[in-house]
């Protein structure tokens, strides 16, 4: 039997990453599990939509303590207290920052989600959840968002 005791959730407050952060809450609630709350500053600048890798400053103490006290909020209310949650902000390239941080805290699983994106749009702005996919030592569950009808 397969069990997942430390699950990571990257979070961009996107749709479809609050319905990846269900599954994954849903997966700590099963196995009595730890769950690693992560949002990524992506550290690139984008100009006329592609990237530009120049480095944004590095947010102080307190912005880093409000992003951490955010991404705890996002757990629902009703199972906040069912389990255990730790929160983890960083600075860097989303998919490396991601898959850095599964293999530093030994993570079972990664849970996150995926715009979809395809044709100019995915070679524009790249995939996340692909390249974490590609790079990441353990399994990822990626989450489709789902267009509404």
């Amino acid at each position: 039997m397969i069990t997942f005791k430390k699950i990571l959730c990257p979070i961009d407050y996107s749709d479809c990453s609050a319905k990846a952060l269900r599954y994954a809450a849903g997966l700590a609630l099963k196995d009595s599990g730890k769950l690693y709350l992560m949002h990524v500053i992506d550290k690139r600048i984008y100009d006329y939509g592609g990237p530009v890798y120049e480095v944004q400053p590095s947010p102080d103490e307190e912005t880093i303590t409000h992003l951490k006290q955010k991404l705890g909020e996002s757990v629902p209310k009703e199972i906040r207290g069912d389990i255990e949650v730790e929160t983890i902000v960083t600075v860097g390239l989303p998919a490396q920052e991601v898959v850095n941080t599964a293999e530093k805290e030994g993570v079972d699983i990664i849970v996150m989600g995926t715009h979809g994106r395809s044709g100019i749009s995915h070679v524009v702005m790249g995939s996340v959840a692909e390249n974490v996919t590609r790079k990441a030592a353990c399994p990822v569950l990626t989450v489709r968002e789902t267009k509404s009808k």
